[in-house]
């Protein structure tokens, strides 16, 4: 009998991977491939739906072809997805009426404005743990019901969006929806995407009527909400596609919270931070949905068939990773390697602090009109500086979450789990530990996004049988100590929010 595997479609902000993982839930197959990042307007940033779905099928067949696996030796498939990132298609046709407006987006920052003045923030934050942001699907379902048909397709029937949406003739859903739905032909979506939403009342696990009048969606264009692990399963591939066999369809997480899945993050207290295009600090609150009061997101952290949702904090940080890409975008380095090495050719910053507000700036700040900024300059700043000033952003933005956490959860952190790409960075990671002034480990098994929506995938159809039994699989790489002195290192972010008080509120137009 040959072996059997679970894999994972990981559909990122930048890119598609696929992965299979076997019983120890060590890797046998891995593929990817990038998609456009399209930015019509400042501040605006989009992907096409239908590149995303290409690309899936893609990666999903390379990755068998490469790790010499058959798709009838799967014996199920999880979803992870970039959260947030919103698309709206033709119920009929399977049609996107628009490209995909991505979480990073903040073309609705007005709108967001109206619900402050209007004294909504709260309101919509004890329905669904969120703050009122442009981050969140709501504002975008409604700005592309309300604005896609004259920038993209007219609709055949000379109809306008709103009213084909209201006549339940349009579908809308985060990316793994979307994916669920090319895969099986069932709109469904699991609780922690639902969670993101601003549509969805994450006490009373249901889509919130006031919502959805507020942003003018009618129910029908949502999606079923299950558990993020269903053993009923959300469907179906299909045999006469692509993949050529009927693999259960059976786990999905929003990419963070897979992330804190993967790191097999269980329990009450449990926290891990995922380095990738942003930032996102999770601790897992168990079945209370903690309130913040320090900017922190209330959010649901993962639900298996049959039992309560389980709860986390989360600090949500829009640019981390994706700062060092634009490092290489204005040739300040060749690759993300050369980060590590020119920030040690230099023994501090000299000074030069770097907020990374491309798009804003999330927990705690909360401030969608803040801009990238770099201060603290002279005539003796090198790129060096630049360079290790952008690292040490990574790490002063999550020292930002670290003590929100702490204060809002009552629990003081003994260690932090790190996964992602940038962790790869060693230098990084003791930058991290440093300012932080808290250990950091890391797994052997960096993907951790894709391994959690495998294990949610694995537990529903029985390949694992507990999650008790994949705490043994998760293992340490490496782990790091602060080697800083706790003083220096509060002098060194004290002068942070100096920085970031600088970058907020400029982008007024």
């Amino acid at each position: 009998m040959s072996d059997t595997y679970v894999a994972s479609i990981d559909q990122g902000t930048t890119g598609t991977r696929f992965m299979v993982f076997d019983h120890s839930g060590q890797v046998v197959a891995n593929a990817y491939e990038k998609h456009e990042q399209i930015y019509p307007e400042p501040g605006w940033v989009e992907h096409d739906p239908l590149e995303i779905w290409e690309n899936t099928q893609d990666v999903v067949e390379q990755g068998l072809e490469d790790g010499d696996i058959d798709a009838s030796q799967l014996e199920a498939l999880g979803i992870t997805n970039q959260r947030e990132t919103t698309v709206v298609w033709d119920k009929e046709t399977g049609k996107p009426v628009h490209n995909a407006l991505v979480w990073q987006d903040r073309r609705t920052t007005d709108r967001v404005e109206e619900l402050q003045d209007a004294d909504k923030v709260e309101w919509i934050r004890e329905k669904t743990g969120l703050e009122a942001d442009a981050y969140f699907s709501a504002t975008k379902t409604e700005w592309i019901i309300d604005n896609a048909e004259p920038l993209k397709m007219q609709s055949s029937r000379g109809e306008d969006l709103r009213d084909r949406a209201d006549a339940g003739e349009l579908l809308m859903g985060t990316i793994d929806a979307w994916l669920i739905y090319n895969l099986t032909g069932n709109h469904i979506t699991d609780v922690t995407n639902a969670s993101r939403t601003m549509l969805y009342n994450i006490r009373d696990l249901e889509w919130d009527e006031e919502l959805l009048e507020e942003f003018g969606v009618d129910e029908s264009m949502l999606p079923e909400v299950r558990p993020s692990s269903d053993e009923e399963y959300y469907g179906h591939t299909d045999p006469d596609g692509f993949l050529g066999e009927e693999i259960p369809v059976a786990g999905a997480l929003g990419d963070q919270q897979a992330a804190m899945f993967g790191q097999t993050c269980f329990d009450a207290g449990d926290a891990k931070n995922t380095y990738g295009t942003g930032s996102f600090f999770l601790m897992n609150t168990g079945n209370e949905a903690v309130e913040s009061e320090h900017g922190l997101l209330t959010t649901i952290g993962f639900q298996m068939s049959g039992e309560p949702v389980q709860y986390a904090l989360e600090g949500s940080i829009f640019i981390t990773g994706a700062a060092i890409e634009w490092l290489e975008d204005v040739d300040l380095i060749n690759n993300a390697a050369q980060t590590a090495e020119l920030a040690r050719s230099v023994d501090s910053t000299d000074g030069v602090y770097m907020v990374p507000a491309f798009t804003g700036l999330g927990a705690p700040h909360w401030d969608g009109r803040a801009r990238g900024t770099i201060v603290g300059m002279t005539r003796g700043t090198r790129k060096e500086h630049i360079v290790r000033a952008t690292l040490e952003s990574i790490a002063y933005q999550t020292r930002d979450v670290a003590e929100a956490m702490e204060a809002d959860s009552g629990v003081e952190m003994g260690q932090l789990r790190v996964d992602g790409g940038a962790v790869k960075n060693n230098f990084l990671c003791q930058l991290q530990s440093d300012i932080i002034q808290t250990d950091i480990a890391r797994p052997e098994v960096d993907e951790t996004t894709a391994l959690g929506s495998a294990y949610a995938a694995g537990l529903a159809v029985g390949y694992w049988e507990t999650v008790d039994g994949l705490r043994d699989n998760w293992q340490i790489d490496r782990e790091f100590s602060p080697e800083m002195d706790a003083e220096k290192a509060d002098k060194l972010y004290s002068r942070w929010d100096d920085a970031v008080e600088r970058s907020l509120n400029w982008a007024t137009e």
